[in-house]
C-alpha cells in the first residue's frame, strides 16, 4: 500500500529550495526530444547558481497506459490528490509528440548558463532530490529490455506499480509483492537520481530522448544521487542544460527497460569550467564524466556493449593521465587491478558503461 499521508509536491507547492524555480509545465518541457542550439532557453542563470526543477516521470502518462494518469493510478488505489497536476496536464494536452518517432521522456529546460562556451565543461551537481509522490512504476515493453522476445510474456506492456515506504530505521524503501496481489513484500533501498542530465547539441535538430551520447541525455548512471556531479562538454553557447527521467531506484543495467520511475523535485547547481581548467582536471573529455566523493566516473557508450567498454577504458586511461600524470600502460594495469567497470544500462539503444576510479588511491599523488 502506498503512503496516503504523503503530501505530494504539486507545481509551485511545498518545499522549493532555490530562488530559481522551474516547474514542469507549459513551455518549460519537451516530450520525447532533447534541446538543440535552435531552442530558446526558458531560464537564464549565472555560473554557480542553483535551480529547483520539477521533473515528471513518463510512466503513467504514455499511450500504452491509457494516456490518462488519473484513471491509470486510480487502478492502483491512488486518489486524485496524489496524482500530479502537471502529469494530468501534459497527458491531456495536444503536445506534438509522435509516438512512433519520439521518445517517452518528459524533459524540463533548457537552462542557459551565462558564460558557457563550446570547449568548456558544464558541471551539474544534484544538490537535493525530493520525491513528489509516494509511488513509482517499473515497465517492460515489447522489443525492449535485456530479454526482448522473452518478456513480456503476454501481448501487453507490463507496468508494475511500486510503493514508497519506510523501513524500521526510517529510511525510504521501495516495495513490491512477490506475486501479483500477494501479501509478501520485497523491500529495496531507494536512491533517487536523474536518468537524464544533459546539454544541447549543435544544429537545429532535437535528438531523440532515448539514446545517450556526448551531450549526456539518458545516461542512467545511478551514482548520480544527491551530492554528486556530472561534467559535460559544452556544445553550444550557454550550454542549454536540461534534466528529466527521474528515478527512485535503479540497478546497474536497468534490464527490464525502466527502473522505479517516479517524479522528483530536484535542485541542481550549474558551474562552468573553462576549457583551460577542464583540460587540466580531466584531459579532453569526449563524453560525460561523473564525480562522487569516492570516485571519478568516466563513461563509454556504443550500440555494441563491447565497444562501450573499450570507450570507457580509453576514457579512464585519459583521465588518469590528465589528472595524475599516470603513464598509459600503468593506468591500464591499475584499472585492471583496482577499478570496477559497471554497466550503466543496456536498454537505451546506445548502451552505457561507467568506471569507478577510487580517488583515495591517489591521495599520495598530490
Amino acid at each position: 500500500m502506498w503512503n496516503m499521508d504523503f503530501d505530494p509536491l504539486q507545481p509551485g507547492g511545498g518545499a522549493i529550495r532555490s530562488q530559481h524555480y522551474l516547474p514542469a509545465t507549459g513551455r518549460n518541457v519537451l516530450w520525447g526530444r532533447l534541446p538543440c542550439a535552435a531552442d530558446e532557453a526558458v531560464l537564464e542563470v549565472d555560473s554557480g547558481a542553483e535551480v529547483t526543477i520539477d521533473t515528471l516521470s513518463h510512466e503513467g502518462i504514455l499511450e500504452d497506459q491509457g494516456r490518462d494518469p488519473l484513471r491509470y493510478f486510480a487502478t492502483h488505489g491512488v486518489d486524485r490528490d496524489h496524482v500530479l497536476d502537471d502529469a494530468i496536464a501534459i497527458a491531456a494536452s495536444d503536445y506534438p509528440r509522435d509516438r512512433a518517432a519520439d521518445g517517452p521522456h518528459v524533459v524540463t529546460g533548457p537552462i542557459r548558463v551565462r558564460g558557457a562556451r563550446p570547449g568548456d565543461l558544464l558541471k551539474m551537481t544534484l544538490v537535493e532530490s525530493l520525491p513528489r509522490v509516494p509511488y513509482g512504476v517499473i515497465s517492460n515493453r515489447h522489443s525492449k529490455g535485456a530479454l526482448p522476445g522473452e518478456y513480456p510474456t503476454s501481448l501487453e506492456t507490463v507496468s508494475v506499480f511500486a510503493a514508497m515506504d519506510e523501513d524500521d530505521g526510517g529510511r525510504q524503501v521501495g516495495v513490491l509483492p512477490l506475486t501479483p496481489g500477494g501479501p509478501t513484500l520485497v523491500r529495496f533501498p531507494l536512491a533517487p537520481f536523474l536518468g537524464i542530465m544533459g546539454v544541447a547539441v549543435a544544429g537545429d535538430t532535437r535528438p531523440h530522448s532515448v539514446p545517450p551520447g556526448a551531450h549526456g541525455g539518458n545516461i542512467d548512471i545511478n551514482l548520480l544521487t544527491a551530492g554528486n556531479s556530472l561534467y559535460l562538454p559544452v556544445q553550444v553557447a550557454g550550454a542549454l542544460a536540461y534534466v528529466g527521467d527521474p528515478h527512485f531506484a535503479q540497478g546497474d543495467g536497468e534490464v527490464a527497460l525502466t527502473a522505479m520511475e517516479a517524479s522528483l523535485r530536484v535542485t541542481v547547481r550549474f558551474d562552468v569550467l573553462s576549457q583551460t581548467d577542464a583540460l587540466q582536471q580531466f584531459g579532453r573529455l569526449v563524453g560525460p564524466l561523473a564525480e562522487t566523493r569516492e570516485f571519478l566516473v568516466p563513461t563509454g557508450m556504443s550500440v555494441d556493449l563491447d565497444e562501450a567498454v573499450q570507450h570507457c577504458v580509453r576514457a579512464a586511461i585519459s583521465v588518469l593521465g590528465a589528472r595524475y600524470g599516470m603513464e598509459p600502460h600503468l593506468a591500464y594495469a591499475y584499472l585492471s587491478a583496482a577499478t570496477d567497470f559497471n554497466i550503466s544500462q543496456v536498454v537505451d539503444i546506445v548502451k552505457g558503461v561507467h568506471a569507478r576510479i577510487r580517488v583515495a588511491d591517489f591521495e599520495a599523488v598530490r
